[in-house]
């Protein structure tokens, strides 16, 4: 699969997985007694778990052991969420017309919804973070400048700088006027009188 299609899909269990979570903390909250407190403290449990789960499979993971204490406890926030849920839940579907099999075997398939959307979204997590690995190093590449002066001068043979050359020193105890350049030539080829050194 692409990395869109995971993406679209880690999105689809993310609704699953919030939707199980409401049934259970709905089920807590009409099992617990008519105050906020009360309601609170037992839809707690499951909203935990939710974060939980959010959580292991948004953070990268970095070392080995870190994921694994991460896994670890998100297994014992579920234990302790779905032992509160099932019995909260069970209770309330008897009490609304279940019979007493059915109002033990519904908190399963709640709980074993949450638990399958759970694990598939740490599973999904791993898949996209391989994927998005390679396409993450390919956007840094192309960001990074590239010289592009060097290049071109170096293919042609262009020197990057031409280094001045260095004039000739003058003889030490040699004076008088020099000769800029050639003279001009005068009558019968020889030199105008301006351009004779004068001693």
């Amino acid at each position: 699969m692409t990395l869109s299609q995971l993406k679209r899909l880690r999105f689809a269990v993310r609704v699953v997985l919030t939707l199980g979570v409401a049934a259970s903390v709905a089920a807590n909250v009409l099992h617990a007694r008519p105050n906020p407190i009360s309601q609170t403290i037992a839809g707690w449990p499951s909203l935990a778990f939710l974060l939980t789960v959010e959580l292991t499979s948004r953070i990268p993971v970095t070392r080995r052991l870190r994921a694994a204490v991460r896994i670890a406890a998100t297994a014992v926030i579920a234990g302790i969420a779905g032992w509160i849920s099932y019995w909260h839940m069970a209770d309330v579907a008897a009490r609304y017309g279940e019979t007493s099999v059915s109002a033990h075997l519904l908190p399963f398939t709640f709980d074993g919804m949450i638990v399958v959307a759970s694990v598939s979204l740490v599973e999904l997590a791993v898949s996209i973070g391989k994927l998005a690995a390679p396409v993450a190093q390919v956007v840094e590449a192309k960001a990074e400048p590239q010289p592009v002066a060097a290049p071109i001068l170096a293919s042609v043979g262009a020197p990057l700088a031409t280094p001045a050359r260095p004039r000739k020193a003058q003889p030490a105890g040699r004076s008088g006027p020099q000769v800029t350049g050639p003279s001009k030539p005068g009558l019968n080829g020889r030199p105008l009188m301006e351009d004779v050194p004068q001693v």
